[in-house]
């Protein structure tokens, strides 16, 4: 017999990281498409809050009965949940580096609602051509609750809202499978290079060389970087670590 098992997606947006922000999450129906969806503004906020509340959102809908998947392109909100967080928690909500952890609220209300479920959490590329449809679907609602600030979703007969014209950014993170509280629980320090450059405004640089944020993402050459705890990132990651 064949588990029963939700598939879903959600995702956050931010536009202007800190910015006009938003959740959304998708749930798919029997055939895979999109069967229900909701979206909610969050005035200004992180795409890392946007990204955090999507989830805690979704996971407020679904069945706890039911083994979930859970599609995501942030890979701060999934290491945040499979990999950091036991060790966050065994050291008292306190990163590696002994501060707090950003962004606590979301993260420990989101620890409550995996206890005893199973959620499995799948990397899904974002804006690509002929990419997942329901990763897809919860971007879209993410970026238009963000610009209008309203909430929408199938409940209230909203229909799916456009794509973009032109997506910031291109593809946002890879493809990977990651199962709830797996991987290394020592931290969320990520290895990476340090990098500096050509200082700009607001404590910022051009990276002279290729690096990785603390969040997990590779920032690239001549991208905008800034100084957090655990060395150089994306100054998105930064504000939210504050």
């Amino acid at each position: 017999m064949t588990e029963t098992k939700i598939i879903a997606a959600c995702d956050g947006a931010s536009k202007g990281n800190p910015g006009p922000a938003a959740w959304a999450w998708v749930v798919a129906g029997a055939d895979g498409e999109v069967g229900r969806w909701e979206a909610g503004p969050l005035g200004r906020a992180t795409n890392n809050v946007a990204e955090l509340t999507a989830l805690l959102k979704l996971l407020e809908h679904l069945d706890p009965g039911v083994p979930a998947e859970v599609r995501m392109d942030s890979q701060y909100a999934m290491k945040a949940v499979t990999t950091w967080l036991p060790g966050w928690r065994r050291k008292g909500w306190k990163t590696s580096a002994g501060t707090p952890v950003a962004n606590k609220d979301l993260v420990v209300r989101i620890d409550e609602l995996l206890t005893d479920r199973r959620v499995d959490f799948v990397y899904t590329p974002a804006h690509q051509v002929n990419g997942d449809r329901l990763n897809d679907a919860a971007d879209r609602a993410a970026s238009h609750s963000a610009r209008t600030q309203q909430p929408v979703g199938s409940a209230a007969g909203s229909p799916l809202p456009p794509p973009e014209t032109a997506p910031p950014g291109g593809p946002k993170r890879g493809g990977a499978t990651a199962r709830r509280r797996t991987g290394s629980s020592s931290g969320e320090r990520a290895s990476g290079t340090r990098s500096a450059g050509e200082r700009s405004s607001g404590g910022s640089v051009k990276a002279k060389f290729p690096g990785r944020c603390r969040c997990g993402t590779p920032y690239a050459k001549g991208e905008t970087i800034a100084k957090n705890p655990d060395g150089w990132g994306h100054p998105g990651c930064v504000t939210a670590a504050g």
